[in-house]
């Protein structure tokens, strides 16, 4: 399915401090980055057997070639490659991924000269996604150490068929010495219409609210993080209601989740452009134990939209929209 004028940054970036052993003034912390981008499409040309990604192949309506393979993987590390340097010189100790087809894309995206040297690795399982798109996780081995991962399916039964979309991919690690765990999301689009698809997103939405929940029953101070293209905006049922994510910082307690694009959305900021208004459909929200001044290791710092000038189209018609891969069928 096409949008007309659907723009996209999907990059967005979560900041963490952590406080030294002789913490005593405000140089003495550690600074670690967590972002999530939307690759938008990233196929290989080949066409796999049994999915839809007839689409992207040479012969297919993007005429997908390997010269544009090629180049969308360039630009794709670019991307990833500036995240963060400008406070985080290393880069984020862990990226999200969505709209990724197999895993021989992310071979040849962390191989590509921009992101080489980091040496990151990946956790990726196929999802059962119609289309062929799947979640994974970037991660850099100095920083994150992958303690356990699965694919948790998002079960959608309508009329008495299931249809399938992207598994929620669940990952735990150790972020230099500090267990998290991370919840990559590519919840159910908006086809049919907002409020016709809303169902659709809230049981993605419950499948993470299960796992948060048995966690911090668990462990108050368990730190989770999800991070996805949610196609809902901070302000949706699914956010407030299903996840039961809140916008205010100091509200926060035991069992919450912590939302920081809530403030961003109130501003008309966004990730997503479609005509004259904004989006805000990815989204980091992370919990309570992120927040609370006396649990030991990482702390939240700060969000962003990352929202650089070289991924800003500079003049026409969407001067000031995202750059995008593909205007219509076009490169």
């Amino acid at each position: 399915m096409h949008f007309k004028n659907l723009y996209f940054y999907s990059l967005i970036v979560l900041f963490l401090f952590k406080a030294t052993d002789s913490f005593s003034q405000k140089s003495d912390y550690e600074m670690s980055a967590i972002a999530f981008y939307n690759v938008e499409n990233l196929f290989h040309p080949e066409h796999d057997e049994g999915k839809y990604d007839q689409d992207f192949t040479p012969d297919g309506s993007y005429r997908y070639t390997d010269a544009i393979y090629k180049k969308k993987l360039q630009n794709m590390a670019f991307a990833l490659s500036q995240i963060a340097i400008d406070k985080v010189p290393q880069g984020p100790s862990v990226i999200g991924l969505a709209e990724v087809e197999n895993e021989k894309v992310l071979v040849d995206l962390i191989a590509e000269p921009a992101l080489k040297d980091r040496q990151l690795r990946f956790v990726h399982f196929e999802s059962p996604d119609a289309r062929g798109i799947d979640n994974a996780l970037l991660y850099d081995p100095r920083y994150f150490k992958v303690l356990g991962a699965q694919a948790l399916p998002v079960v959608l039964m309508e009329n008495g068929k299931r249809s399938y979309t992207r598994d929620v991919l669940y990952v735990t690690g150790r972020l230099m010495q500090d267990t998290i765990h991370i919840l990559v999301n590519h919840w159910p689009s908006r086809v049919g219409g907002e409020a016709a698809s809303a169902w659709r997103r809230a049981v993605a939405a419950e499948v993470n609210k299960k796992v948060i929940d048995s966690l911090t029953q668990m462990n108050p101070n368990a730190k989770v993080i999800m991070m996805g293209d949610l196609n809902d905006d901070p302000i949706s049922p699914s956010m407030t209601k299903v996840l039961g994510a809140k916008g205010d910082k100091k509200t926060i307690k035991e069992g919450d989740i912590y939302n920081p694009w809530m403030s961003f959305y109130k501003k008309g900021i966004g990730t997503l452009g479609y005509g004259d208004s904004w989006n805000l459909f990815d989204q980091i929200v992370l919990t309570y134990g992120f927040l609370n001044p006396e649990n030991k290791g990482w702390q939240y710092y700060k969000a962003e939209v990352f929202n650089k000038k070289f991924l800003i189209t500079p003049f026409g018609r969407y001067k000031g929209y995202p750059h995008r891969s593909f205007s219509g069928t076009t490169w």
